[in-house]
């Protein structure tokens, strides 16, 4: 075996022992219970994925994927890392980069949050700036080329570098929390579309433990992956679709991505872009939990789910994600101005969250 293999080989384990060190100093993020009428029957939990070091839900993607790259060979010492992402993920990979001592680059639209931006570099990290989400794939890997760096690639690899057996991975984890609770396995998850990853892996749990939980999917306006797994539905792949670039941030893309499994969501919901915006802000008035646009996606399809519960007379419970804090949005969308500028208005949707908890029901 030559010196460089040793080296690589020692190298490689002593960065999974970082990061493994890492995950084992950090207590699981909390599961929240969200108060509704109690005549309803119906139990709401969120899983509060900003408390992760890094502040959001991609924190476990980011130590997934940079465990999939050790494993294999593919970042070694001094590999520059490369990612193409809406905000989030780039965070919480420049953080575990910082961690291993790499330098990062993050792709990503101007559009993204100041706040976000400030948060990669703070890590360590350095952005380039693209005009289109569709830009972002090529200007990556023609960087990870340039620098002889490793282009992590969360759109291919996300569904494959998380352990859906387990291995205290998020499904896992909902379930042990659940297990004192009044339904310890609940109706549905509720998840956002993101890079895939996330569905794919509960739906893939949820199968392999054999529960009966339901896994729903939301998905912003305009993008590909809603159209895509509507065609889908009879048994085939999904569907080529074209979208438009998300303007929630961290979810919704313009074109299918390959981590995205449609064969394991049981039901999908296309949201409105200023109903997330509603239901983000709802959440904090009636919790208190600030969170960011993608968990309010999330909440405009529970909500919907619940309706559907109570008109069939349902006890049973229901989870989904608080994906991130509203810190991050204080910019954009909890802007007024900002949101007159997007032509997003929440007014209207804020109207039926209201009179959904007067009536339960829930608009045709």
């Amino acid at each position: 075996m030559s010196t460089a293999r040793e080296h690589d080989r020692t190298w490689a384990d002593e960065a999974i022992r970082r990061i493994n060190a890492e995950n084992n100093r950090s207590a699981d993020t909390h599961l929240y219970s969200v108060p509704l009428p109690e005549h309803w029957g119906v139990r709401l939990y969120l899983k509060d994925e900003s408390t992760h070091r890094t502040g959001s839900l991609k924190h476990r993607l980011a130590r997934s994927l940079f465990l999939f790259g050790l494993v294999n060979g593919w970042i070694r010492e001094g590999t520059t890392i490369v990612e193409a992402s809406s905000g989030s993920t780039a965070v919480s990979e420049a953080y575990f980069a910082q961690l291993l001592g790499l330098p990062f680059i993050a792709v990503m639209t101007r559009t993204t949050s100041r706040e976000k931006i400030a948060l990669i570099e703070q890590f360590g990290g350095s952005c380039h700036l693209v005009d289109h989400a569709s830009e972002v794939y090529a200007a990556a890997e023609d960087l990870a080329r340039r620098t002889g760096g490793h282009y992590m690639d969360q759109f291919t690899y996300a569904e494959r570098a998380t352990d859906w057996r387990g291995n205290n991975n998020i499904a896992e984890s909902i379930f042990g929390q659940l297990a004192l609770e009044e339904f310890p396995v609940p109706r549905w998850i509720v998840v956002g579309s993101g890079t895939g990853g996330t569905s794919a892996t509960i739906g893939r749990y949820l199968r392999y433990q054999r529960h009966e939980t339901r896994l729903a999917v939301v998905d912003p306006e305009n993008s590909a992956f809603f159209p895509g797994w509507l065609a889908s539905r009879d048994g085939g792949a999904a569907a080529e679709a074209a979208g438009l670039p998300s303007r929630i941030e961290g979810i919704g893309r313009p074109r299918l991505e390959p981590s995205f499994v449609p064969a394991v969501i049981d039901h999908m919901i296309q949201v409105p872009d200023a109903a997330s915006v509603a239901a983000m802000r709802h959440l904090r008035d009636h919790a208190g939990l600030h969170a960011g646009p993608s968990t309010g996606t999330n909440l405009w399809g529970v909500w919907q789910l619940i309706a559907g519960m109570i008109a069939e007379g349902r006890r049973g419970s229901i989870v989904s994600l608080m994906c991130d804090g509203g810190d991050r949005y204080a910019g954009n969308y909890y802007s007024p101005e900002w949101l007159r500028a997007q032509g997003l208005d929440p007014a209207p949707h804020e109207a039926t969250i209201r009179n959904f908890f007067a009536t339960g029901a829930w608009p045709a």
